[in-house]
């Protein structure tokens, strides 16, 4: 299961430089490829704002 960025993304970047396997994107509100993620947490770790969490 993948990981999904809610609309609460301040965009700060933070998460991007964390990713293992270059699955996130940038924009107004950074998002997943679901296809490249791993599941493994560590940008839901970092996220300043909390706006990383599993896809449900």
């Amino acid at each position: 299961m993948a990981y999904k960025i809610s609309e609460d993304c301040a965009a700060c970047g933070t998460c991007i430089d964390e990713c293992p396997v270059g699955a996130i994107s940038e924009g107004d509100i950074y998002s997943i490829d679901p296809s490249k993620c791993t599941d493994c947490g560590t940008c839901a770790d970092v996220c300043p704002v909390e706006a990383i969490a599993p896809e449900a």
